[in-house]
């Protein structure tokens, strides 16, 4: 691993020489186990902990298929999933793999007693598998997480709807928080030149997930001028929702959980701000029992910020707490579109708000390939910036997940893996300069 490291860190390495490098038998990766399942079976949600379920090890490097790729991971970041898959919630993660190891002999690889875990990743090309034209060894990538087979006509228009779509790292094996990955060639994308690894490696699935969520005709088709109302906009998927609507015209009503993430709006731009904590919204009487007082409250304090207009969009992903005070308040007409449920899966909303107000619920989940490629495009051309706002390493990466699944976190937390430290592998330092202080927002705000 040393000789990859340093080829990469010499900056002047050629693809012939990437090419000859030697790729060793096994790598670091940070895997949950199959024999663990059931450890935290009669426990809440909020009390199981990451860090007893991640373990890093050594794991044999995978065979190098047809339309694939070998990348040394650099830096990866945790996302939700990252916490699903370590808390073996809503299902292990294992049952994903056994199905999939019964598409083909190839994809047999990925059904393990160990799965290696990560859905982001910012690194180096190592080994391009046949069929494969595009990349080649010393290619600085990015990697966005959607995993398809494309044999289906039914994916051939949206890849998101291909009946073998998967999340890398979450439904497949070989994922991004190690030292080396197994993509998919066409999961690659150009790393921004003006990024550090750890920078570049933290947008890709949520940023994909906003964009498609918020702006793709695949979602909510945002306009100019739509109010749109972004639960958790301080956090993970919410930060790159409110720079969306912001770059894009819209207005933000931004709903956040303390002073602190309400400053980090300000900082994006943002002005209507939400503190929800702050504000008192309890829009459960108990665990049965919702109260449509409070969406109403909760209405007439959105309509103090956009001068008596209801919300045209709302970017929904805590799920079962606020799903039905989002139904309430969106306009007639209007959309609710959802890509996640971190608050719980079951739903529950008064129907009569929704049909006679000619409401819509839209799912979306990550992005096809185009989506993830556009996003990935605004990050490179500076109008779309990472929200990362600390960097663990790969030892720490069960503590990573845990500080997530507590929301002790703001926008993206990240994962040097090969990296030695955090500032490397900036290539042009001049739009670098131009972005500094949009790029270190959510770093700068961390006492």
């Amino acid at each position: 691993m040393d000789e990859i490291i340093s080829a990469i860190l010499s900056d002047d390495a050629a693809s012939e020489d990437f090419s000859c490098l030697t790729i060793p038998e096994s790598y670091r990766g940070n895997v949950i186990l199959k024999e663990n399942i059931g450890i935290f079976d009669g426990m809440r949600s909020v009390d199981k902990d990451p860090r007893k379920s991640l373990h890093l090890q050594d794991v044999p490097v995978p065979e190098v298929g047809p339309g694939e790729a070998l990348v040394a991971v650099m830096a990866s970041s945790v996302n939700y999933n990252t916490v699903w898959s370590s808390i073996f919630e809503p299902m292990p993660t294992f049952g994903f793999l056994e199905r999939y190891g019964k598409l083909s002999p190839l994809t047999k690889r990925h059904d393990l007693p160990y799965h290696v875990i990560g859905s982001d990743l910012a690194g180096v090309v190592l080994r391009t598998g046949p069929g494969v034209n595009a990349w080649h060894p010393g290619d600085e990538v990015v990697a966005h997480c959607l995993s398809v087979e494309l044999e289906s006509s039914d994916g051939h228009n949206d890849t998101m709807l291909d009946p073998e779509q998967r999340i890398w790292g979450f439904e497949t094996n070989f994922g991004g928080l190690a030292e080396i990955a197994l993509v998919k060639s066409n999961q690659l994308m150009p790393k921004p030149d003006h990024l550090s690894w750890e920078e570049a490696a933290a947008p890709g699935l949520v940023n994909s997930t906003a964009y498609r969520q918020l702006v793709s005709r695949n979602g909510a088709g945002m306009k100019q001028g739509d109010n749109v109302l972004i639960w958790g906009a301080g956090g993970g998927l919410g930060s790159y929702a409110t720079q969306f609507a912001l770059a894009g015209g819209a207005n933000p009503i931004c709903v956040v959980s303390s002073d602190q993430k309400a400053e980090i709006c300000r900082k994006m731009g943002a002005e209507a701000i939400i503190d929800r904590n702050a504000e008192g919204y309890k829009f459960w009487k108990d665990e049965r029992t919702q109260d449509p007082k409070e969406w109403k409250r909760f209405g007439k304090r959105i309509r103090e910020f956009t001068g008596g207009e209801d919300i045209d969009i709302v970017f929904e992903h805590p799920g079962r707490e606020t799903f039905g005070a989002s139904v309430y308040v969106t306009r007639k007409g209007g959309t609710i579109t959802t890509c996640a449920s971190t608050s719980g899966y079951m739903h529950e909303y008064d129907n009569r708000y929704l049909w006679m107000s000619l409401k819509r619920i839209i799912g979306s989940h990550f992005a096809n390939y185009r989506e993830a490629w556009e996003a990935n495009r605004l990050i490179a051309k500076g109008k779309i910036h990472p929200t990362l706002s600390k960097t663990y390493t790969l030892e720490e990466t069960g503590q990573a997940a845990y500080d997530v699944h507590r929301n002790l976190h703001q926008g993206k937390v990240g994962v040097l893996a090969l990296a030695p430290e955090e500032g490397m592998g900036v290539r042009d330092e001049e739009m670098r300069a131009k972005h500094l202080d949009a790029i270190n927002r959510f770093r700068n705000d961390q006492g």
